[in-house]
């Protein structure tokens, strides 16, 4: 073996070892130029329109470092060119690394994700804007479609045949539902008069046709219903019900509800031929709801003066005081025998009939229904009113404790008007009326023994009703609260007062 080979690996091993040293001394150089490379490049990013400068020039910039510092050991042996050529290869790879990282962070970079998003708002405004149009489109060609429909179907209404007009008739209908403005323009093309007289064919199906149409097109405009009128609607309705089947029967109801409306408006009805037709109904067996509306359009007429005279006049008292026992359709009854009452001849109707006032006292215990009560003691304040007659009346028919029942157990308008009615049966028996409210008695001296018999007889008396009545009371107000063993409790102390503590 030569003896110069030992010598050779040494120093071969010794020149690369100086190289690795040599090479790791200058590694922080050569961060701190990678690190003024990156400053220059952020100063010229928005004037660099290239995304891979930054790539180009670092590498560039890292081959030059490198290969100037592989120019002094060129004289070196061929094993250490290729360890520097080994570390060269990991060093680039490794900024290639970090220059993809780079690449992938600035992809994602915040003024790309606000471009990103106004074009999607961009996007979205232009969809919105297209759908806009196409629903602007679409509205416009139903408009046509209609307008055409609508004339179409006014020449069959008024040049078809009788089954061409029931078949337009129906077509009416829909078009009506659809707004005031098309009921009003349907009117105006003159189809009521048609419609009016398809309302007194004998055809079943052509009268209910022509009744639907009706009812749609007076909804909601006082217009259509007075040129309803004018057509003569009412003087073509039946006078009775018996040839009318129920369904024609609800649809005549709920059309002259709709109409009786005109009353308190600038146009009045003029005739009121058809109170017979409602008095039929409401003597008939017609369902709950055909009887409201019955009643509803007696209310509204009652709700003008001149109107009473027509409606006593019709014999309609003795059914509205009939249907008022009735809980489900009592109010209406009430409330229309309470706008007749304030007239002389509706009063002098109500009076004399054998049901008052027996029926309005059983109203009175009605605890489920308040509206009810608050008009049954109003029209018994109003035949009371300066009628010792009725007083006397009410009095025979217990009508006393009823009263006081509702004070302690009536809503707030009812324990008022209760409270009037029995200051008045109070101030009676004493003697002592005003002379602005009330019935009106005869005065006496305050000094005379008759007078005060009577005056102890009426105390004794009221102490008694007062005290049955707070007692009958009590045991319902116990009762409904499930407290039977404070019962005796609550009489005691009720016994135990005087009538001076009532309200009245």
């Amino acid at each position: 073996m030569c003896p110069v080979l030992p010598l050779y690996f040494k120093v071969h091993g010794a020149l690369q070892i100086v190289s690795l040293i040599r090479f790791l001394s200058l590694l922080p150089l050569v961060s701190l130029c990678l690190q003024s490379q990156k400053q220059k490049l952020k100063l010229y990013k928005n004037q660099t329109p290239n995304t891979h400068f930054s790539k180009i020039s670092i590498s560039c910039f890292v081959f030059s470092f490198l290969s100037s510092m592989s120019t002094p050991s060129s004289s070196s042996s061929s094993s250490s060119i290729w360890v520097l050529s080994n570390i060269k290869l990991q060093f680039f790879g490794r900024i290639r690394r970090f220059l993809q990282s780079k690449a992938t962070k600035k992809r994602y970079d915040p003024s790309d994700r606000f471009d990103t998003a106004k074009s999607k708002v961009e996007h979205n405004n232009k969809v919105e804007n297209l759908e806009t149009v196409q629903v602007m489109e679409k509205h416009k060609e139903e408009e046509e479609e209609s307008v055409i429909m609508l004339q179409r179907t006014v020449k069959m209404l008024h040049f078809g045949s009788w089954e061409e007009k029931e078949v337009a008739a129906k077509e009416i209908e829909k078009l009506a539902k659809e707004d005031v403005k098309v009921r009003k323009l349907i009117t105006e093309l003159g189809v009521v008069p048609v419609l009016v007289s398809m309302v007194a064919s004998p055809v079943a199906s052509r009268r209910r046709a022509g009744l639907t149409a009706l009812i749609h097109l007076a909804d909601g405009t006082y217009t259509n219903k007075a040129l309803i009128v004018e057509a003569g609607i009412l003087s073509k309705l039946p006078k009775t019900i018996d040839l009318v089947d129920e369904s024609t029967t609800s649809k005549l109801v709920e059309l002259l509800l709709s109409l009786s409306s005109l009353a308190n408006t600038q146009f009045p009805l003029a005739i009121l031929d058809f109170l017979p037709l409602l008095r039929n109904i409401l003597e008939k067996g017609s369902s709950f709801d055909t009887k409201n509306s019955c009643l509803g359009a007696l209310h509204n007429l009652s709700t003008v003066l001149e109107n009473a005279c027509p409606l006593v006049s019709s014999g309609v008292v003795p059914i509205l005081l009939e249907v008022s026992s009735i809980k489900e359709i009592s109010e209406k009854a009430l409330a229309t025998l309470g706008n007749l009452s304030v007239t002389l001849m509706g009063k002098k109707t109500i009076e004399n009939n054998s049901m008052v006032p027996e029926t309005f006292i059983e109203i009175l215990s009605w605890e489920d229904k308040p509206k009810c009560q608050e008009l049954s003691v109003y029209i018994l304040m109003i035949l009371a009113h300066q009628s010792s007659l009725q007083r006397k009346k009410m009095a025979q028919a217990g009508i006393v404790p009823v009263l006081l029942e509702v004070v302690l157990l009536g809503s707030n308008l009812a324990q008022k008007r209760a409270m009037k009615l029995l200051q008045w049966f109070k101030d009676e028996r004493q003697t002592k009326m005003g002379p602005h409210s009330g019935p009106q008695t005869p005065r006496f001296a305050m000094g005379s023994p008759v007078n005060q018999r009577e005056a102890k007889e009426g105390k004794r008396l009221m102490k008694s009703l007062v005290k049955q009545s707070l007692n009958r009371n009590m045991e319902i107000i116990t009762q409904r609260a499930n407290a039977a063993g404070e019962s005796s409790k609550l009489k005691s102390l009720i016994i135990s007062t005087s009538s001076k503590s009532l309200p009245y």
